[in-house]
């Protein structure tokens, strides 16, 4: 079955990424729910996640980005790796629409 829905939220431990067809089009603060508007991932897109092994080896994967992994932007020369992902969750419909414009 191909999935339709366009939009994923990665919750890391303080902050949301909330991104649209790999690009991350909203950033939240957890903490006090407050939408970030000048986070540097914004309108990065996502090129896949890293993984931290127990020896401190670095593990890519270039797919679709898994809990226990950290998220791994990049966009014009800035690149940008997450602390690790708790939760993939999808955003419900009022919350894609309170995206900050």
């Amino acid at each position: 079955m191909v999935e339709r829905r366009i939009h994923t939220v990665y919750v890391t431990r303080n902050t949301e990424y909330h991104v649209r067809r790999q690009v991350c089009v909203a950033v939240r603060d957890r903490r006090s729910g407050q939408w970030l508007r000048s986070h540097q991932a914004l309108s990065s897109t996502v090129r896949g996640a890293l993984k931290f092994t127990v020896r401190g080896a670095i593990d890519p994967n270039p797919g679709k980005p898994r809990e226990g992994e950290c998220l791994y932007f990049s966009e014009a020369g800035r690149d940008l790796v997450t602390s690790a992902i708790v939760a993939v969750q999808r955003p419900e419909r009022d919350i894609v629409v309170s995206y900050p414009g």
